[in-house]
Order: C-alpha cells, then sequence, then structure tokens
C-alpha cells in the first residue's frame, strides 16, 4: 500500500491532536469555529484511521482547504502537517516519484529549489532537460520563471532587517560622539534595499510596506526608480 501526503496529514493531525489534549469532538469544534463544519467527529475518524476501498485508495483525502484549518485548529503551520520535519525520514510527493526528505520537499513547496523526482532521496540536483509537451520551454526554466516571486520576499524581508540592524547602529554610536563607519554601513545596505525593490517592481510585485524615515532616505537619495510605489507601515 502507498502511503500518500493525506497519509501524512492523518498522522501528524493525529499527533498535534494527541499533543493539545484534545478529542476529536473539540477537533470538530475548534473546525466549525474556522469556518469548516464538514470536519466533522465522523471526518475526522475517517481521515486520522485512513481507511481504505478495495483498490487501496483512501476514502477520505484532506483538501487544501481542510488542511489550513486544521493547522490553525491544531496551532501548527499547515505545511508542517504534510511536511513534517525532525519526524519523519521520508514523505511521498507524486505517485510516479519515490519518497524524499520533508525538506527537500519542502523547498519545493516554498519555490526555494527546483523539485527532482528522481536520484538520491535528499533531492541534489540533477539536469532536468525535459520540454513541457514535447515543444515548450524547458520544464525548469518554466519552474524558475513561476517560483522567481517566492525568493523575491524572503530576500526582502532579510534586506529589509539588515538596513534596521545598520539605523540602530548609527543611533548607537551616536550616542557615543561618532558614526561615521555606521553610516557608510547603512547606505551600503540601504542601496542592497533599493536594488531590490526595483527588481520586485520589474517582476510587477506589491512591495512590502517599510518604516516612514527608510522610505525617506530611499526617495532623498535617489535610490528608486518608482519612488510612489512604497508605502510607510501603518503605526509608523
Amino acid at each position: 500500500m502507498q502511503r500518500t501526503p493525506s497519509d501524512v496529514v492523518a498522522e501528524q493531525v493525529r499527533r498535534h491532536r494527541e499533543r493539545l489534549g484534545l478529542s476529536r469532538e473539540q477537533l470538530a469544534a475548534e473546525c466549525a469555529r474556522l469556518g469548516a463544519p464538514e470536519l466533522t467527529y465522523a471526518a475526522l475518524v475517517s481521515i486520522e484511521l485512513g481507511r481504505r476501498d478495495k483498490a487501496g485508495k483512501r476514502r477520505r483525502e484532506v483538501s487544501v482547504d481542510e488542511l489550513l484549518v486544521l493547522g490553525l485548529a491544531l496551532a501548527v503551520p499547515p505545511l508542517l502537517l504534510a511536511l513534517p520535519l525532525g519526524t519523519d525520514g521520508t514523505v511521498p510527493t507524486v505517485p510516479t516519484a519515490d519518497p524524499r526528505a520533508p525538506y527537500t520537499v519542502w523547498k519545493w513547496v516554498t519555490g526555494e529549489e527546483t523539485p527532482t523526482l528522481g536520484g538520491p532521496v535528499d533531492g541534489r540536483h540533477q539536469a532536468e532537460s525535459r520540454r513541457i509537451a514535447n515543444n515548450g520551454p524547458r520544464w525548469t526554466a518554466a519552474w524558475a520563471e513561476a517560483a522567481y516571486p517566492a525568493s523575491l520576499y524572503p530576500e526582502f524581508e532579510r534586506r529589509r532587517e539588515a538596513v534596521h540592524r545598520a539605523y540602530l547602529r548609527i543611533e548607537a554610536e551616536d550616542s557615543k560622539g561618532g558614526a561615521t563607519a555606521a553610516r557608510t554601513e547603512y547606505l551600503h545596505r540601504l542601496e542592497e534595499l533599493a536594488r531590490h525593490i526595483n527588481d520586485m517592481g520589474r517582476a510587477g510585485l506589491p512591495i512590502p510596506a517599510l518604516r516612514a524615515d527608510v522610505i525617506e532616505d530611499l526617495k532623498g537619495l535617489d535610490m528608486l526608480d518608482s519612488p510612489d510605489s512604497i508605502t510607510p507601515r501603518g503605526n509608523e
């Protein structure tokens, strides 16, 4: 019997339910509060036990909608229900592929890496030269294009945090009577953030809110292609 992603979710639902000391009735009530009354006691029993028909197929799969509800109801990131880092050695992916390490699949789901369904279990890259529909674009190129936004947002957060840390260093050095090196570092981090914001703008992505003083500095130094594309954080 082939293990499926719904089997993994079912195992983790039971594990986290027991971790919280919840009965199935209590979990069903919480799911109903979140707007999923179809996740009844009976449905949860069917999900957790993984009953199968004569062909070996689960009678009750877990939908994406239900995955989100179950994650919130169980106080666990929904993706961890399907990809339990640290508890499973491998998890299933698609029916025609061998299982893979959870963190490997995690990086596929988040767009951090290109999937490789063959080769080592840990997903070490193997060149994929096939084309989509035989004469279409190469699969890896199509994946990279679609996954591009997924790489831009985490990098934006890293660069925004680097700017914030540099700004705090200026404040700390100012209290000592000088902050020349700290200001130079701040300008360098600001330039990095501006380049990234411009990349996001060219990709047609909305820019997350920034501190008002950072926006003022970016605009004042004429670092932005589209200065009006950024808005300050609501509480600043």
